[in-house]
């Protein structure tokens, strides 16, 4: 804990403090005005009043990258979240994603959660830097599809991921994404999923790693960029 709370980060969490009495355990965190992302796209009753648009989305995914990116590889000594989902992406008062319950993982205990967790992991039962990216790729697929990764009442037996997988599979890409998101520059919305699917990779080798993630999110906003400024060019001349 003492370690944990050491930790500081635009998109972490800070943790304030924690208290040990007993059989009971207390962790006192920053409050995020707007809850989780989870709450925020799939809980109506709390959460349904606050609409992302995808510029907020985009932000989002990008922030909670940065904050994984941190932890996996600028953090003394690097740490594995190994539960990455979207209850534990929290939002402050501007929007801004911060990563919260890392540096948790027991031997003792089971990590994380279904329809998160990498394909490996119940083979191995080991959580790993892969595995934290295929668990933001997930969330990554949250925010383009505004879609829970369960639920039987979309999926049937299968699970967001698979569901997704197969209509790329089919060239049927368009119905992936949130049907609010589809005004947006649709472009750029095949762009991050194509990030999405690198990170939902079977085979852990081949994902790339957070600073990758990163790199590939510069580079779409620095070409959005570019593009605006030609843009805006071409009608001022």
């Amino acid at each position: 804990m003492e370690t944990i709370g050491k930790i500081k980060h635009r998109n972490l969490v800070p943790l304030l403090g924690y208290c040990k009495i007993g059989e009971e355990r207390l962790l006192v965190y920053e409050y995020m005005k707007f809850g989780s992302l989870d709450m925020v796209l799939h809980d109506e009753s709390k959460g349904g009043a606050t609409k992302l648009d995808w510029s907020a989305r985009k932000k989002i995914a990008i922030g909670s990258a940065r904050g994984l990116a941190f932890l996996h590889h600028s953090c003394i000594p690097h740490i594995i979240h190994g539960d990455m989902k979207s209850s534990n992406v929290l939002l402050d008062e501007n929007l801004e994603a911060r990563v919260s319950d890392f540096g948790m993982l027991s031997v003792s205990t089971l990590a994380g959660t279904p329809g998160y967790v990498p394909p490996e992991y119940y083979q191995s039962f080991r959580c790993t830097t892969k595995g934290d990216v295929y668990s933001s790729g997930v969330v990554l697929l949250e925010l383009l599809s505004g879609k829970k990764p369960i639920d039987p009442s979309e999926f049937g037996d299968n699970n967001l991921v698979g569901w997704a997988k197969q209509l790329v599979k089919e060239n049927r890409c368009s119905e992936i994404f949130d049907p609010d998101l589809m005004k947006s520059g649709e472009a750029e919305l095949y762009q991050y999923l194509k990030i999405a699917c690198e990170c939902l990779d079977d085979r852990p080798l081949h994902r790339p790693t957070m600073i990758q993630v990163m790199a590939m999110f510069k580079d779409l906003v620095f070409g959005y960029i570019i593009q605006r400024e030609l843009t805006n060019n071409q009608w001022t001349t």
